[in-house]
């Protein structure tokens, strides 16, 4: 009797270790991220997976099976106003140790499937990207060509693109009480969005205006769709320890970082391609050929002039709202701020790891403060230096250029800013000498 009940357990036992054997990798989770022309799936196992998947029509579907994987007991529902996805949903597999997952589609999709490494808070993940063949170019009104055409005859709005960073699949920096940078940008953002289209001759169009993710190589061309003059980049600032506080203002460096801070920056810029599955294996070599050939351009050099004058009005409106990190702009090599057509920026809005500043990040007064310092920059630039067929161009006359002498600056760098002559600026304010004075306030003639 007692051999009987031992063949038995080793009998079980053996099918236990065989069936863990076969199936060795697991759903643990899945996660659906919508977004205007692409949805994401995201199923998280506990192992690199293995993969295949095929079309179907009548009805449209995309079939991925998995190989030696077992079920996760529930799938996410899709909500009604999902606009690609209908339905997840399991179908019978190839085999019995494997896995096959349907997605109802609603219309023709392009799928990407790729498999990520385990990196930040994420162990290994398999990732379906499904993007709207019926949307070629991204999408590009955000609900605001409803509320401003984008152009004015000659007279056209100038169009700041809004950079809310991370999203989605990548949360960004995290904050010792749990906040998600991706959601203090992304409220940061659209409360820049209302200042800008509240103001006559100025326009917004948000690279992300929800939570998904977008590609590091993809925001600037989605803000040269949609036609921008300049570009904003918004983050939440972060380091190794919970010390280190204040807001700062980034500029492009063709060069290396210009300090410890600005490499653990770039460091991140590079963390958050692979959260959010950038890693494709695909480049985009002509995108990259453009690039390098514009570095070469004069337009390059005019597009980090600018990003640097914007720059410094930025840090002196910030400073009235907020502690300071850098007391100056910082120069690095991010990817966001490497066009060469768009002026471009990156705001730290404080740093995320200190538990102070976390707090002030989460409250909605201190975001109105910052969007209100960067809004206020942007126009107090472009008031002074409008695009020729822009109404601010128009409406210039009827706004008197005063610039207030900073500590550093001289004749010949604010006649280089402004686009005039050392001798113009000293006639229209009668100076004898080229000696300024801090705090000395000058009038700006038009160029």
């Amino acid at each position: 009797m007692s051999q009987t009940i031992i063949k038995w357990m080793c009998t079980l036992l053996l099918l236990v270790v065989s069936s863990h054997l076969y199936a060795k990798n697991t759903i643990n989770s899945v996660r659906v991220w919508p977004s205007p022309d692409s949805t994401r799936v995201v199923f998280d196992l506990t192992d690199k997976p293995e993969f295949s998947y095929f079309m179907l029509k009548n009805p449209l579907r995309l079939v991925v099976d998995l190989e030696d994987t077992n079920k996760i007991k529930y799938l996410p529902s899709i909500p009604k106003k999902h606009q690609i996805v209908s339905k997840l949903r399991y179908s019978k597999a190839k085999n019995k140790h494997g896995v096959r997952l349907v997605f109802e589609l609603t219309g023709a999709v392009k799928p990407v499937i790729f498999a990520l490494a385990p990196t930040g808070p994420y162990k290994n993940r398999l990732v379906v990207d499904l993007y709207d063949k019926e949307q070629a170019q991204p999408n590009t009104s955000n609900g605001n060509s409803t509320v401003k055409k984008r152009e004015l005859k000659q007279q056209r709005d100038i169009v700041i693109a809004i950079d809310a960073g991370h999203g989605g699949e990548d949360p960004g920096s995290i904050g010792p009480s749990g906040t998600y940078e991706k959601t203090i940008t992304l409220q940061i953002a659209k409360r820049l969005e209302r200042m800008i289209d509240g103001e006559r001759g100025m326009i917004s169009r948000m690279v992300r205006s929800g939570d998904y993710f977008v590609k590091l190589n993809t925001r600037t061309s989605r803000a040269r769709a949609k036609k921008a003059d300049f570009f904003v980049s918004i983050h939440a600032d972060a380091f190794t320890s919970p010390q280190p506080s204040g807001a700062s203002v980034w500029v492009l460096s063709l060069r290396r970082a210009n300090s410890e801070t600005a490499k653990w920056i770039e460091d991140k810029e590079k963390h958050s391609e692979l959260l959010g599955g950038a890693a494709d294996v695909i480049k985009d070599t002509a995108s990259e050929k453009y690039l390098a050939q514009a570095l070469l351009d004069m337009s390059m050099d005019h597009s980090m002039k600018t990003g640097f004058n914007v720059a410094e009005e930025m840090v002196q409106e910030l400073k009235k709202v907020a502690k300071l990190h850098k007391k100056e702009p910082q120069a690095a090599s991010l990817g966001v701020l490497k066009s060469p057509d768009i002026p471009s920026i990156l705001v730290e809005t404080g740093f995320i790891s200190n538990p102070r500043e976390e707090k002030l990040l989460k409250s909605a007064n201190h975001q109105e403060r910052l969007a209100k310092a960067i809004f206020t920059a942007i126009k107090s630039y472009y008031l002074k230096n409008p695009p020729d067929d822009s109404l601010f161009a128009s409406l210039k006359s009827k706004y008197p250029t005063k610039h207030k002498v900073r500590p550093g600056e001289s004749l010949s760098l604010l006649a280089s800013r402004y686009g005039v002559s050392i001798g113009k600026l000293k006639q229209v304010n009668k100076l004898k000498s080229n000696t300024l004075f801090i705090g000395q306030e000058l009038d700006i003639p038009q160029s």
